[in-house]
Order: structure tokens, then C-alpha cells, then sequence
């Protein structure tokens, strides 16, 4: 697995701002429209919403944000490794940095959405392997039987 170098960043650099673009046509690719849950670049630079990206070397391996829910829980925002590192360890480099805030910032709870159809099922196994299982809808995600909810205890 290489060592990626991951910083907070600005989702609108053109790099990152391509791979959010790709991000965001995949899932609507994927989902229904009314269930594609990403958020824009825009909205990733608020200030509940803490967006990092992950280098290898100069090139953009992989990006992912931290929402803040409440002083105690988090959502995994915006996780996308590019095309050319899937399966190179760079979604899990940035999954592993995000985890690694979320108890930094003192969070005991974090959680995501993700999609039940089969395009997203590498995702979910990531998730898994990092601790993360089905949970209850949270937030927006109420009552949605496209998404299945994730969360782990931290």
C-alpha cells in the first residue's frame, strides 16, 4: 500500500473539484435522483464540514470529509478514491485519517450512508472491515430503503 499523504484541502481545486464531479455523475449513474445523497463541492466547504484529500506524491489518490451531527457524533461525507487507486488502499487511507479525527475531535458515535445497490458494495465492505455495521436511519436518510445506514461506536 503506498503512503499517501493526507491534508485538509478545498474541495473546489480543480483536481479535487474533477474527482467530486465524477463522484457526483457516478451516483446519479447509480441512484435514483432523489436518493443521490452527496453533497456538492459548495456545500463540502461549510463550516460544519471538514473535507480532506489524499496525495500520492502530486496526484489526487482519494478524498473524503468528516460532518460534525452534534459535539459527540460525526458522518462520513464524500469518501471517492480515484479511479486509477481503487484497490490500492487510498479509500482506506482516508477512511482510516477520518476515523482518526472523529475521536481527535472527541466523537463517540460515527456514521454514514451508502447505497444498497451493487455498485456500492465495495464501499459497504470497506466500511465493514473498519468496524462500521447497519444501523438505524439517521438524518436525512429516514425511511429511505435505497440507502442502508452504517455506523460504529468510537
Amino acid at each position: 500500500m503506498a503512503d499517501y499523504r493526507i491534508t485538509a484541502d478545498d474541495p473546489l481545486r480543480p483536481e479535487i473539484a474533477a474527482l467530486l464531479d465524477l463522484h457526483l455523475a457516478e451516483m446519479h449513474r447509480w441512484s435514483p435522483a432523489c436518493k443521490v445523497h452527496a453533497m456538492p463541492a459548495e456545500r463540502l466547504r461549510e463550516a460544519d464540514v471538514t473535507f480532506f484529500s489524499a496525495w500520492d506524491g502530486d496526484t489526487l489518490a482519494a478524498v473524503g470529509a468528516l460532518k460534525e451531527l452534534g459535539p459527540a457524533r460525526g458522518e462520513l461525507k464524500s469518501m471517492r478514491a480515484a479511479p486509477e487507486y481503487r484497490g490500492k488502499g487510498a479509500g482506506q487511507a482516508i477512511l482510516l485519517h477520518l476515523i482518526a479525527e472523529a475521536r481527535r475531535r472527541g466523537y463517540t458515535w460515527l456514521g454514514l450512508e451508502t447505497g444498497r445497490p451493487e455498485p456500492f458494495q465495495p464501499a459497504a465492505a470497506l466500511y465493514r472491515k473498519h468496524g462500521f455495521s447497519e444501523c438505524a436511519d439517521f438524518g436525512d436518510y429516514l425511511g429511505d430503503e435505497f440507502s442502508v445506514c452504517m455506523s460504529r461506536s468510537l
